[in-house]
């Protein structure tokens, strides 16, 4: 197995004494307990809660986890506990979800290394990669739920009763009604330096989305994570659930989960073409070839890219609807890219950013952009050429389609190659989530539905 992530400073007793611990930092932030957090495959939020008397026991490599018991992040129940190796640059502390705590993002370790399952190092060991080529990637994300209520039957609801709009998207007044949750999010995401900068009411009748600013490709995928458990504890607080299920209703507009990527060399952009756009070869979106290069390796990798970027059964619902209550379902069905254009997979806004729309509210943050990253690569490595954009609305007859379903998407993983390898360069680790995802989709297909039930009962 490939592990090159850079593994930390084992004990803060061969640390320099000018250098600022854990518990420095937590105790200057008046912080009084940490989780320490990871996610496992799915993006599930793992933690321990850590008194800031034990911080340096943790900064140390003590604090263990069961790694079988903890989640899909490749252990065996007779394996060696995953030790937390907390990322002090993630230190993010939350007092408006308790006073004194702190989140702080870990790279699990077993053994002394890395664990390359594990989706934090997978990231890692993709922008070592890049950084080997001289480049870093930068991602801005669009986070979208839905706010509702769980019925005595099991139903779902829209959390305010009265966003009940067919065509609900931007209503102010809905945006109002949700004034206090809405606005304790973004003082919070401010309070961090994160920089909220707009809080929409989405598509769907619950469904709510809030900016932030972009950042380095592992900072936006933690915060991501961060952002989803906030949303969730403060919806709690307040008796709602906060859900990034891709499809909860079947009538409305699902949850995306876009990204917005762009490729540096230090301070330099490179994705804009060269002044008046005379590398764009008439493409008329003003991109370097590197830039196009990328963009042809996510599109020749896209179906099996589709397995990280949509990883539920329930995310076909979404990019397989053909409609919803408001007309359109904003999911794109084929791997095209075009310009300012939602209904592409990837749009093109500007000649500094690619905007990858396929991906929903399931996707593991730092599993979609590793493999994004890994596909455009191959791309620029192999000079990949997208041919020209697509017009509004339209896609090129051999365009790949996107899968109908999570065992289409599983099939297509196992078929790519480049994509099977791109989790911290082990194929075995690509074998191993896809065999979970075609696992949990025979898991659901073994399950009888009402559907079935209504339409074959006395069918024949």
């Amino acid at each position: 197995m490939t592990s090159v992530a850079t593994p930390a400073v084992s004990a803060p007793s061969v640390t320099p004494a000018d250098r600022i611990s854990l518990k420095d930092i937590a105790q200057a932030h008046d912080v009084r307990f940490l989780l320490a957090t990871f996610v496992d495959m799915t993006g599930k939020p793992c933690a321990k809660l850590v008194p800031v008397e034990a911080a340096d026991e943790l900064e140390a490599g003590a604090m263990g986890f069961a790694g079988y018991a903890a989640g899909l992040i490749g252990q065996k129940p007779q394996d060696s506990d995953l030790i937390a190796v907390p990322d002090l640059a993630s230190f993010t502390p939350v007092p408006f979800i308790k006073e004194g705590l702190a989140i702080i993002h870990c790279d699990p370790h077993v053994d002394g290394k890395p664990w390359p399952y594990a989706p934090r190092v997978i990231l890692k060991n993709t922008l070592a990669r890049l950084a080997g080529k001289g480049m870093q990637a930068k991602i801005g994300a669009e986070v979208e739920y839905f706010l509702v209520n769980r019925n005595d039957d099991g139903t779902l609801s829209t959390a305010d009763a009265r966003d009940d709009s067919p065509r609900p998207c931007y209503d102010a007044r809905g945006v109002t009604r949700m004034y206090d949750h809405l606005t304790s999010i973004s003082e919070a995401m401010n309070s961090l330096g994160w920089g909220n900068y707009a809080n929409d009411h989405e598509d769907a009748a619950g469904q709510f989305e809030q900016n932030f600013n972009y950042a380095d490709a592992l900072t936006t995928a933690d915060r991501v994570v961060s952002l989803r458990y906030i949303l969730n504890i403060v919806a709690e607080q307040r008796g709602m659930t906060a859900t990034f299920m891709p499809k909860p209703f079947t009538d409305r507009t699902g949850t995306g989960l876009h990204f917005h990527l762009s490729l540096w060399s230090g301070a330099e952009p490179l994705f804009p073409g060269d002044a008046g756009g005379t590398d764009d070869a008439g493409r008329g979106l003003g991109l370097s070839e590197l830039a196009y290069s990328f963009i042809g390796g996510i599109l020749e990798h896209a179906p099996a890219l589709q397995a990280f970027l949509a990883p539920t059964v329930n995310s076909y619902k979404r990019s397989g609807a053909t409609t919803s209550s408001s007309g359109a379902t904003w999911s794109p069905r084929k791997a095209s890219f075009g310009g300012n254009d939602r209904t592409h997979m990837i749009r093109v806004p500007d000649n500094k950013r690619i905007e990858l729309r396929s991906g929903d509210g399931s996707a593991n943050p730092y599993l979609a952009i590793a493999t994004a990253i890994e596909a455009g690569l191959d791309g620029v490595e192999r000079a990949v050429d997208p041919g020209t954009p697509s017009g509004p609305g339209e896609s090129k007859p051999d365009a790949h389609l996107l899968p109908a379903t999570l065992l289409h998407a599983v099939e297509a993983l196992r078929r790519d190659p480049v994509i099977l390898a791109s989790l911290s360069g082990d194929a075995e680790i690509g074998r191993y989530y896809a065999d979970a995802k075609e696992e949990e989709f025979l898991s659901w297909h073994n399950q009888v539905s009402d559907w079935e039930i209504r339409t074959y009962l006395t069918s024949i």
